[in-house]
């Protein structure tokens, strides 16, 4: 009984309903604004069909908030499992931006992985230096999950601070 009350319990039905719907509110989204763009005044006809669209985007909208909110009140992640999904090739990027702190063009770095001819990962010290003398010890860092989360550390970023201070500008905004 408590499946079918919340389906969300060890069910990703929920969470692909949420991504099914955000392409039709995209969707509608995208028609409202067709429809007034460009009008030449206050009032025209064609105003009688952007009311459907918003509707629909605001009716859709707050079931998707309710069944969010039901998947994350119910959610316990496993950190376990979660690692053993963790491949470096989800590090490329920083490894580029590390040669980019060092003055490298972000497009030169990234050419790097190409020219390197096995992962990038799998490259010692040595080799890397061989592929860009900017690399230095350090850069055998780059291959630890928790720092590369942490080096996020600006608005919108990944770090726990960047976070805690976005949940924390977001509940000033609802309590407004």
């Amino acid at each position: 009984m408590a499946a079918s009350l919340m389906p969300q319990k060890k069910n990703p039905d929920a969470l692909e309903l949420l991504r099914g719907k955000s392409g039709a509110v995209i969707g509608r989204l995208n028609g409202l604004m067709i429809t007034l763009k460009g009008l030449p005044r206050s009032y025209n006809k064609d105003l009688q069909e952007d009311k459907t669209a918003l509707f629909y985007v605001v009716d859709t909208m707050v079931d998707c908030i309710q069944i969010a909110a039901g998947v994350l009140a119910t959610l316990t992640p496993n950190a376990a499992k979660m690692r053993g999904f963790l491949v470096t090739e989800m590090l490329a990027t920083d490894l580029a931006e590390y040669l980019v702190r060092r003055g490298v063009p972000f497009r030169a770095a990234v050419r790097l992985a190409e020219d390197a001819n096995k992962p990038l990962s799998d490259l010692t010290l040595a080799e890397l230096q061989s592929l860009h003398p900017e690399f230095e010890p350090d850069v055998m860092d780059i291959w630890n999950y928790e720092a590369s989360v942490e080096r996020k550390n600006v608005p919108g970023g990944t770090s726990e601070s960047a976070v805690l201070n976005h949940v924390r500008d977001v509940k000033a905004w609802i309590a407004k």
